[in-house]
């Protein structure tokens, strides 16, 4: 009997919406994921590893160097994901991803992973509209990596525009309809 697809490592980059990261911890465990997280040191800004580690109930990893991590987490992790989701992904995320760079444990979690990658971008309209982002964002999809969003509403500067990060609820659903194709 095949296991039933659910096993998910949220990666969190530094954007202000990481605010967001534990509702979505929140909406796939309801949604009956197991959850890992991965946070970049941008992120850790953001929102605390102790919330997303209660809200997943697993430890949260946060630097390929640790040594708590021996089984080298952004392989092991790579191996047990069914799929990986970034979200949030800011502008320098996308960018060291469409390079293939391996600088961090989210980025070589991600090249290592040969589940389904959905990256979840959040910044300013300035930011998404520039063409080198845009660039990268073609370069993600050419690599086969869903890219969910942004959207257009109310942005961190103030201003309206695209650039925001997807709702949790959104994101959990296009999870769960990306693990449903997996199969």
């Amino acid at each position: 009997m095949a296991r039933r697809a659910g096993r998910v490592v949220l990666g969190v980059t530094g954007s202000i919406a990481a605010y967001k990261s534990p509702e979505i911890v929140r909406a796939l465990v309801k949604a009956g994921r197991e959850v890992r997280c991965a946070l970049t040191p941008s992120a850790a800004r953001f929102v605390t590893p102790l919330v997303l580690a209660t809200l997943s109930r697993h430890a949260v990893a946060q630097d390929v160097h640790d040594p708590a991590l021996w089984e080298m987490a952004h392989l092991s992790w790579a191996g047990w994901a069914d799929a990986v989701l970034v979200a949030p992904a800011t502008a320098d995320f996308l960018a060291r991803l469409a390079q293939g760079r391996a600088e961090g444990l989210l980025d070589a979690l991600i090249l290592a992973a040969r589940c389904p990658v959905a990256v979840c971008p959040a910044m300013d309209l300035e930011m998404w509209s520039h063409r080198a982002t845009q660039a990268n964002v073609r370069r993600l999809r050419e690599y086969g990596y869903e890219i969910w969003g942004p959207e257009r509403g109310e942005l961190a500067s103030g201003k309206i525009g695209v650039g925001r990060l997807l709702e949790p609820e959104r994101i959990a659903e296009r999870l769960g309809a990306l693990l449903g194709r997996k199969r």
